[in-house]
């Protein structure tokens, strides 16, 4: 290769990377996505329900764009919405998360909470992210958030709190368990305080965590629960095409860093299920009859010193519940 060739390659490689950083900063952190899905987790003979899935708001107050887009979600209509934690990113974030919510709010919804509802972000060398064996949460030195007035302000407008919980309620005329942990993450759940099998007489029994880390996933699933909805991950927030995710921030397999997959206790050492482009509900005949289905959201933001997502569009899901026995639709 010639001096000349060289310095071509090393030009072109240079604006491919700027180009990627330019659209990954000013592009793709904006272009919020929604993504739909059907899923058959409802007991024989329910009526269908719509569930509006938000996680991973990350948000900052001046984001006025972002606050809009989560705003307009209440014109889906959704008969519930579950709102997977992670709502802050900085220390004056709370009123602007609830501004957010505030049309969401008259819905009924339920919520779990995040590491970063708890504390406020830091900035971090992104190779940490490879290796669980780093310091979280006050561990790192972080800034506590207002989480009282986070948790008052979703209770106030009539959301559950499931944080190591356990309840009953009622949508559009189903009776619906619900379980739910504060954040794994963290180390701050508590499943086995609120482990039961899940209630035959129910016409679902919902899991909901915040990081979707395989000890609470397994005993979720493992009690019964239909359906569990989780965030934490971005799915992967910075991904490479054709390939997908290089990492989940927990033990989940890569290859569930976002979207619909199957659960079931095992299912972590069963390997991957399909790639990150795969078919969305194919499991290639690897869960057993009665496993759970899980959800898994990217997120609606990022960290403020990490502005930017590449081949992961932000996103918030609805999930159109039918009963058992139906054929999942993407």
């Amino acid at each position: 290769m010639t001096a000349m060739s060289v310095r071509r390659a090393a030009a072109l490689t240079v604006g491919a990377g700027a180009a990627a950083l330019g659209w990954a900063t000013l592009v793709e952190r904006h272009w919020y996505a929604l993504r739909r899905a059907t899923l058959p987790v409802l007991a024989p003979g329910s009526r269908p329900l719509r569930m509006l899935h938000v996680s991973d708001l990350h948000l900052v107050p001046r984001q006025e764009h972002r606050i809009r887009w989560v705003q307009a979600l209440a014109g889906l209509e959704p008969d519930y919405v579950v709102n997977t934690g992670d709502n802050c990113s900085d220390l004056e974030a709370v009123p602007a998360v609830l501004r957010a919510f505030e049309p969401l709010l008259e819905v009924p919804g339920c919520f779990v909470l995040g590491s970063n509802d708890y504390f406020a972000p830091t900035p971090k060398n992104p190779m940490r992210y490879f290796n669980l064996s780093h310091e979280r949460g006050a561990n790192l030195g972080s800034t506590p958030l207002p989480v009282d007035e986070l948790v008052a302000g979703f209770t106030g407008g009539g959301w559950t709190d499931l944080n190591n919980r356990r309840t009953r309620v009622d949508i559009r005329g189903l009776d619906v368990e619900l379980v739910g942990v504060d954040d794994p993450h963290l180390d701050y759940d508590r499943y086995e305080d609120v482990s039961a099998a899940a209630d035959t007489d129910a016409a679902l029994t919902l899991g909901v965590l915040h990081a979707p880390y395989t000890r609470v996933l397994d005993g979720m699933s493992a009690d019964g629960a239909q359906l569990l909805l989780a965030g934490h991950t971005h799915g992967g927030q910075l991904a490479v095409p054709f390939y997908g995710a290089l990492v989940t921030n927990c033990d989940l397999d890569r290859g569930r860093a976002k979207g619909v997959s199957r659960w079931w206790p095992g299912a972590a050492s069963a390997g991957r299920v399909g790639g990150a482009l795969a078919e969305p509900y194919r499991d290639r005949g690897m869960s057993p009859s009665g496993a759970s289905w899980l959800n898994v959201s990217a997120g609606l933001g990022h960290s403020k010193y990490a502005p930017a997502r590449f081949a992961c569009r932000p996103e918030a899901s609805l999930l159109t519940l039918v009963p058992r026995g139906a054929e999942p639709i993407s």
